[in-house]
């Protein structure tokens, strides 16, 4: 998978010496050339601290020795409580025994409960209102959904039927997985050509036995699904029009597309936002995330990411899987 965009340096402080500024990354080419997964991207931040300068000889001597005398001191320190306290040391029943009365800290219980309490993920609680159109859309809307010649197609299914599509109107759906059931509302009324591609693909049960591949605990905060090839590359071999406008914001509860940075390069891959997202608005807004659904998200957000199987910007594999089983509609 692909970094975030290259950020720049950090503005207010003065490079220290012998700092070079890190070669930028190559700018995502446009589409139809070499492709790159569909992700959200946060807003560009720094890339690093500058490094700074090596520590002069005088120092390096003065914390060497300094280093020294303290080893010497703890040293001195073990020797005098192993003599006066030498129990301290021994493994046997009497000492275990002693050890064990004088702790003014109990054990943590193996019994408490999973929360919060042991996971350091913040989620808030509060639902992100869905966003609106100022102006609704024709309906119906003309939809086009054209060969995507960048790739091989993850997995072959014929796109959508192109031309006049409804937007109006919501479609339930519930998404059965490992990790439990989300329910989704898909909202025509504000994308009705991702609507009708995603009952499209669940029809022909392209998601079905496919592994949400790219999670975010903090930040970005949201479980990226759609890729059967679980590596956030793959596509259905068409691409889908952005359905954007100015005022959306994303949070809590709210369904997306994820796409490239070229512009309608959508196709197959979602993002279900259970927390934070600071993004730009241009990812198409396509339905809303149930209350038992979030929880579920909730839940597998707690559980932890491989950030190791990640791009390097803390987002990576859920360690709680999530795979497609089924998905009804209605």
């Amino acid at each position: 998978m692909s970094q975030p965009p290259q950020p720049g340096e950090p503005e207010g402080q003065d490079p220290a010496p012998g700092w070079q500024q890190p070669s930028p990354q190559q700018p995502y080419p446009q589409q139809h050339q070499q492709p790159y997964p569909q992700q959200p991207y946060q807003q560009q931040g720094w890339y690093g601290a500058p490094q700074q300068p090596p520590p002069s000889k005088n120092k390096t001597a003065l914390w060497v020795g300094l280093g020294v005398l303290g080893l010497v001191v703890v040293v001195a320190v073990v020797a005098i409580t192993g003599f006066v306290a030498p129990g301290f040391f021994l493994s046997d029943s009497k000492s275990e025994g002693t050890a064990a009365s004088s702790s003014s800290t109990p054990a943590p219980s193996s019994s408490a409960p999973d929360g919060p309490s042991q996971n350091p993920v913040q989620i808030p609680t509060a639902r992100t209102e869905l966003p609106k159109r100022s102006a609704p859309l024709a309906d119906p809307t003309n939809c086009a959904y054209p060969a995507d010649t960048t790739k091989e197609p993850a997995k072959k299914v014929d796109p959508p039927a192109a031309g006049p599509t409804q937007a109006s109107g919501t479609v339930a759906v519930t998404v059965k997985t490992t990790a439990g059931d989300i329910g989704l509302t898909l909202d025509r009324a504000l994308a009705p050509c991702a609507v009708a591609n995603f009952l499209s693909l669940a029809q022909q049960k392209y998601y079905d036995g496919h592994s949400c591949h790219r999670l975010g605990a903090s930040g970005l905060q949201m479980l990226q699904c759609g890729d059967p090839g679980g590596d956030g590359m793959g596509g259905p071999g068409y691409t889908i029009p952005d359905e954007i406008f100015s005022t959306l914001k994303y949070g809590r509860g709210l369904l997306a597309m994820a796409k490239t940075q070229a512009p309608d390069s959508g196709g197959s891959q979602f993002f279900l936002v259970f927390g934070e997202a600071e993004l730009p608005p241009n990812y198409t807004v396509f339905g809303s995330i149930s209350d038992a659904g979030l929880q579920v998200l909730d839940k597998v957000a707690r559980g932890g990411v491989n950030e190791s199987g990640g791009p390097g910007d803390g987002t990576g594999p859920p360690l709680i899987p999530v795979t497609f089983q089924s998905i009804t509609v209605g």
